[in-house]
This record gives structure tokens, sequence and C-alpha cells, in this order.
């Protein structure tokens, strides 16, 4: 919208030339997301006291989770509002690639508040039952997925690339359906499971969606394109104005997120972010990095995995507790040690897959 405003002003006045360059814009994302959070959160938070909208705490976790029953849960929603006002503030709307991304976004977040909604309102302690969830997030993942994959244009828009090899790309076709359907559900899920500790999910998000605007301005540059060795997409530049929107108000809720959190994220953020996370790898053609730098999320879900598989197949659990980080707090690491530590972590791991690009 403005940035419509500003290209109509450019014909008097020259400074608004500067709205062209997409890292100016991505600058206005991130300082924009991050004002719209500073001055709505505090005002969310006493609603969702309010209303007495708190988190519930499981019997059988970490004695120190006790202190957190009640505080106020279903945050995430601060950062979707943040993200999708100032993404239709400063991105070029008549990019594709936007609103897929923006409507992924929100429809994931549509799933999440509907299970927040169920079990922190109504009082429903399951929640919306696990096969109606999934079924939303396959109806979602599968519209996206299809609607990608018949508006493509370029062979490069669903080809698939490995990463530290120049040569290696290989022409999936409809095999890109599926595999854009479980990159956007699996790494939704991945986030939410992640979701466990005050500021644990939230940071490595924005450490992840940072690096993606990254490879999209990239992948968006001819010149920076070729240079690397990797696809030119040209509608793929224009998401480095979401992601820098994901990152300010990643940023904004972790002020409230932080250690003692005074808010949770809940369904409603991270099923949208994960499924953010998602389409943004599959747009830019880096599902097997999102999932080096996404390795937090991808540790947090295999462990789940394989504590069900074990404790089925064997009747003995391999982790304390899962996810992981539960684990690792039973074993009496403090939870800002788990915490920071995973941050470090998600540091190393974005480096790394930052480094593919070079590395070809």
């Amino acid at each position: 919208m403005l940035l419509k405003l500003a290209l109509l002003l450019e014909g008097y006045f020259n400074v608004f030339r500067v709205f062209h360059y997409l890292t100016f814009r991505a600058i206005l994302g991130v300082l924009t997301a991050l004002i719209i959070s500073f001055i709505i959160g505090p005002a969310m938070i006493r609603q969702l006291s309010r209303y007495k909208i708190g988190q519930s705490v499981r019997d059988d976790g970490p004695q120190s989770h006790f202190s957190k029953a009640g505080t106020p849960t279903m945050g995430g929603a601060l950062i979707l509002v943040s993200i999708g006002i100032t993404t239709l503030l400063w991105a070029d709307l008549s990019n594709r690639y936007v609103w897929v991304t923006l409507l992924v976004t929100l429809g994931f977040g549509i799933v999440g508040f509907v299970d927040d909604y169920k079990k922190l309102v109504l009082r429903n302690s399951k929640g919306l039952a696990a096969r109606y969830k999934y079924l939303w997030q396959s109806v979602f993942g599968f519209a996206a997925a299809i609607f990608l994959y018949s508006t493509a244009v370029l062979p490069a828009e669903t080809t698939l690339i490995v990463p530290f090899f120049k040569q290696i790309m290989l022409n999936i076709g409809w095999v890109y359906v599926l595999l854009t359907y479980f990159v956007i559900v699996g790494t939704s899920n991945a986030v939410n499971l992640t979701d466990g500790l005050d500021g644990l999910a939230i940071m490595p998000t924005v450490l992840v969606g940072g690096a993606l605007g990254i490879f999209a301005y990239a992948s968006g540059n001819i010149k920076f394109a070729e240079y690397l060795g990797i696809p030119f997409l040209p509608l793929a530049g224009e998401l480095i104005v979401y992601c820098g929107a994901l990152v300010g108000a990643g940023l904004g809720f972790l002020w409230f997120n932080a250690y003692p959190a005074q808010v949770f994220m809940g369904d409603v953020g991270a099923l949208a972010l994960g499924a953010g996370l998602g389409v943004i790898a599959v747009l830019v053609r880096q599902e097997i990095v999102l999932m080096i730098m996404g390795g937090v999320f991808v540790m947090e879900t295999v462990s789940v995995m394989l504590q069900v598989l074990s404790f089925k197949l064997t009747g003995k659990r391999i982790f304390r507790m899962a996810p992981i980080h539960h684990h690792f707090e039973l074993k009496g690491w403090p939870e800002p040690r788990v915490i920071v530590r995973f941050w470090i972590i998600t540091v190393i791991l974005v480096l790394c897959g930052l480094a593919t690009l070079k590395l070809r």
C-alpha cells in the first residue's frame, strides 16, 4: 500500500526512488513490524490476561514449569498481525509469491487459533482433534503446492536443488507437489513442537527467516544468482520484505516472550511461522538447506518420533521426556541454559546453510 503511494510520489520527488530497492524495504519491514509489536503487544497481553486465556501445564513435566500456569498465551496473534500489516504496506502486492506466503501463514495461523481457542477459551483439554488439525493443514499445504506447481513459469521453479553442488538440479515433475506439501506441513509442526520454553522457538525462527531472506534476495537478482550458481527466480526477491517483517515481528514478540515470559506464542503463532518458513524455502528452492538451518526443529521432531516408536516397540523411553528440550531440563539444565544453547546451535547451523551459497 505505502509502496504504491511512494512510487506515485516518485515522479514529483526523487527521494522516493529509494523504494525501488528491496534491501531498503526489507529494513523498513523489520522496523515497521517491530514498532507494531511494541505498540500493540502490551494491550494484547492485558486482554489475554483479562479473559484468563492462560497456559496450562502438564503434571508430568519439569517442576519449574508449574509457575508458568496461567501465563497469557495465543500471543502468536501479535506476530501474525505485525507480519500481515507490514507485508501489505511494503511488499509488491502484484507478486504471487508474496500472496502465497502470506496466505499460507495466515491459513495455518487460523488452524492454530481454533486449536488454542478450544483449549484455552472453551476449556476443551484436547483442543482441535488431531485428525481435523492435520486435515486442515493438509488442505492449506496441498492448495499451496498445487497452485505453485500449476502457475510455475520457469523450469527452475520446480527443480530440486542439492546444496554444495552446482550441477545437481533435479527436475522432479509432479513430485514437487508432494515435496512442497511435506516441507510446509512438516516445518509447521516442527516449529510447534519446539515451542515449549520461553523464547526457544521464536529466536531460531527469526534466524532462519532472516537467512531465507538472503536466499530470496540472491535468487531474485540475476547477477547474484549467476555468480552463486543458484537458480534465477525473478519473483523471489520480493520475499525479503516478508522475511524482514517476520524478523521484526519475531524480535518484537521475543521482547515479551524472553525468560521469564510475559506471554506464550501458542499454536496460532507456531503453526503459522513454521508454515511460513516452509513455503519460503520452497519458493527459493532451498528445502534441503532449510533442514540444515532448522536443525533444532528437526532435532525436536525426531526426538518425539523416536520416543513414540521406542515406547510402542519396546515399552521403554529413550529420553526422559520429549521433545528433547524437556529431556535436558529433567537432567538438571536450567531453562535459560537450554534456550541459549539451542539458540547457539541455530546460529551455527544457519551459518552452515548460508555457506552453501558459496561452497558449490
